[in-house]
């Protein structure tokens, strides 16, 4: 009995060991997020995360499959990483943060497969969340092809998701899908099937245990494919997902290619409340650093824009030339001439109006068809784009003519070659110190940090599909006052927002003031405004002039409260000007409790509704504690 008692003890402790060894706890620098790291028995690596010690992931698998090898099961761990302080400043020339400070704590994962071939995983903890991405470290000339990445996120059962649906490739209006233009569903169960059957499109948010995350992917370079999020009922999990097969530019790569060494985009997995939600810059902070480029040329602005509101028969020189006087009288930056301006005004003529516009401090923007053979979109320019010579050949033409940006449009999707097409872009854009502007497009995933001169992304069902359809209009409240917590938590969003007065056969929902509240709440470079001048001319004065000084360059936000879907207030500074803004997306009266104390006791003023109108009072900050919204309404206030 006592040699038993001993060798059970000894059993214990062996296997108590083995535990020790095989299980990292990683930490923030706050300690309040943990990562514990180790391999099962099937030797996968796997990965849960705690939010202030309860649980956000459970046992999550981590691993990648390559066409020559598995870098997923029977996995040896070869070493883990003290921590690394990973410590970085940097400078954005948009979105809702100027001067930002990144600290984490790095820890490096040395793994090897079977044949003794390296992969290494390397996460970072901040304290707003969880980063990794997957490094192959070794040396070679060979060409690889990944064919699965196994990644999961596995969430407790009663766990509520808000997530857009990825669409199906080649559907729509003339084939141009997918281009993130769904609308989100709300408060659904993590394992609930798209729809569409196609997954989810990142951002993706959740809320489980009383904590918020919002999971996205940044740092995606030409050789690696855009990924979504498809739950898996083999892992009962979301697992990470590669396009699909008609994703690609004609004749390129859907999945991801590389020679070695070669490192995965980051997966980002933001954690906190919703102030950390929205006020986190981790899709910026693991973004690629800036390209060495000319940035002089780059400064984000609102812009006037006429298709949106007036369609394609208004393209044309004598309605541009109203929108360039429009755009200088708000002390707008830019005017946006939309698609088929070759045959409907011509590149003679564009010179003529860009030197106008010169002269009245505007610049122009121009549209361009990015499509090959991928979809059978109509619209012109097109086909100029797709080489380096042709794209190089059209941009050096729009610089002799005077032209400041392109609104690229009829992108086909996240497959590596279409990645590429991407970067290609940006990058001889950068070279002829062109603004970009990408529609039909996938989400920018922190592009704009790489490429300053990005000054826009799409990739949301914004305000021209209100003006196609009353249902999109119908749900338009509700949908605005959950882009802040998803799809604009990191990226641009070119929403083109606010209609101040009417829409061409379609009943506005929102009121006058959750409309004038869009510009500073919604996120862009460049902010396309859809309101015409006509409808401008009918809006009070207090009005125009508040619009006339709009930034897009934000230099501090703050989220005072809010629920995905419900309403959202932001607080964004400029200086030393304060912009308050807040929407209701719900068909019912409110009163939000409000803490702005930040402020510091300043005067200013809030516009709110009055019926079907507005309403300016003069106010001081310190008594700005409550708002009364009214159904679908909203405000905006100035110190």
């Amino acid at each position: 009995m006592k040699k038993l008692i001993l060798l059970l003890i000894f059993c214990f402790v062996l296997f108590s060991c083995k535990t020790e060894k095989n299980n990292y706890l990683f930490v923030n620098p706050s300690n309040s997020i943990e990562v514990n790291f180790n391999i099962n028995t099937q030797n996968i690596p796997i990965y849960n995360i705690l939010h202030k010690k309860d649980t956000v992931l459970g046992n999550s698998q981590l691993g990648i499959t390559r066409e020559d090898m598995n870098f997923y099961n029977n996995m040896e761990l070869i070493s883990v990483s003290d921590p690394i302080e990973v410590h970085e400043t940097y400078s954005m020339v948009q979105g809702k943060k100027k001067h930002i400070n990144y600290i984490a704590n790095q820890y490096i994962v040395e793994l090897k497969n079977e044949s003794n071939k390296k992969m290494n995983i390397i996460f970072n903890l901040s304290d707003d969340g969880v980063a990794f991405k997957y490094i192959f470290p070794e040396t070679s000339e060979s060409v690889y092809k990944i064919e699965d990445e196994k990644t999961t996120y596995n969430f407790v059962a009663n766990t509520k998701s808000w997530l857009q649906p990825m669409s199906k490739a080649k559907t729509g209006w003339e084939q141009v899908n997918p281009s993130y233009e769904e609308h989100y569903l709300s408060e659904i169960p993590v394992d609930k099937k798209s729809p569409i059957g196609e997954g989810w499109v990142y951002p993706a948010l959740f809320n489980t245990n009383d904590s918020w995350v919002l999971i996205s992917e940044s740092g995606l370079n030409s050789n690696y494919c855009g990924t979504r999020l498809i739950y898996n009922n083999e892992y009962n999990a979301l697992k990470v997902s590669f396009p699909q097969k008609e994703e690609v530019f004609p004749g390129g790569a859907l999945k991801p290619t590389s020679k070695t060494p070669w490192e995965t985009p980051w997966r980002i997995v933001t954690i906190g409340d919703l102030k950390t939600i929205t006020e986190s810059t981790l899709g910026t902070d693991l973004a690629n650093k800036a390209i060495d480029m000319d940035t002089s040329f780059i400064k984000s602005g609102l812009s006037s824009w006429s298709w949106v509101l007036l369609k394609d028969d208004f393209t044309n020189y004598e309605t541009s030339v109203k929108f360039i006087d429009y755009a200088s009288e708000m002390n707008w930056d830019y005017c946006l001439i939309d698609a088929d301006w070759d045959q409907k005004i011509g590149y003679e003529k564009m010179n003529e109006l860009t030197k106008y516009a010169s002269s009245k401090n505007v610049k122009l923007l121009v549209w361009y068809n990015s499509a090959g053979s991928w979809n059978t979109t109509p619209y012109t320019p097109k086909n100029k784009l797709l080489t380096s010579k042709s794209r190089k050949d059209e941009f050096k033409k729009l610089n002799e003519i005077g032209v400041s940006g392109v609104k690229i449009d009829f992108f086909g999707g996240d497959g590596q070659s279409m990645i590429a097409y991407y970067h290609a872009i940006l990058k001889d854009a950068a070279e002829h110190k062109l603004l970009v502007n990408f529609h039909g497009a996938t989400l920018p995933r922190g592009w704009q940090r790489t490429y300053p001169n990005l000054m826009t992304v799409e990739a949301i069902k914004g305000e021209e599909f209100i003006t196609f359809e009353q249902e999109n209009a119908d749900l338009q409240p509700s949908h605005s006052a959950l882009l802040p917590f998803t799809r604009n938590v990191f990226d641009p969003m070119d929403f083109t927002p606010m209609v101040l007065d009417s829409i061409p056969g379609i009943y506005r929902k929102t009121s006058k003031s959750f409309e004038l509240a869009l510009p500073v709440l919604f996120l862009s470079g460049v902010q396309h405004i859809a309101e015409t001048p006509d409808g401008m001319k009918k809006q009070p004065d207090y009005v125009v002039d508040y619009l006339k000084d709009i930034p897009t360059n934000w230099d501090e936000s703050k989220f005072i409260t809010g629920y995905p879907g419900k309403d959202i207030v932001m607080a964004r500074r400029k200086n030393n000007t304060w912009f308050i803004v807040g929407i209701n997306g719900e068909n019912k009266q409110k009163k939000l409790q409000l803490d702005v104390s930040f402020i510091n006791n300043k005067s200013g003023f809030i516009i709110t509704d009055n019926e079907k109108a507005f309403k300016k009072t003069k106010i001081n900050s310190k008594n700005l504690t409550t708002i009364q919204l009214d159904s679908n309404g909203g405000f905006v206030a100035k110190f």
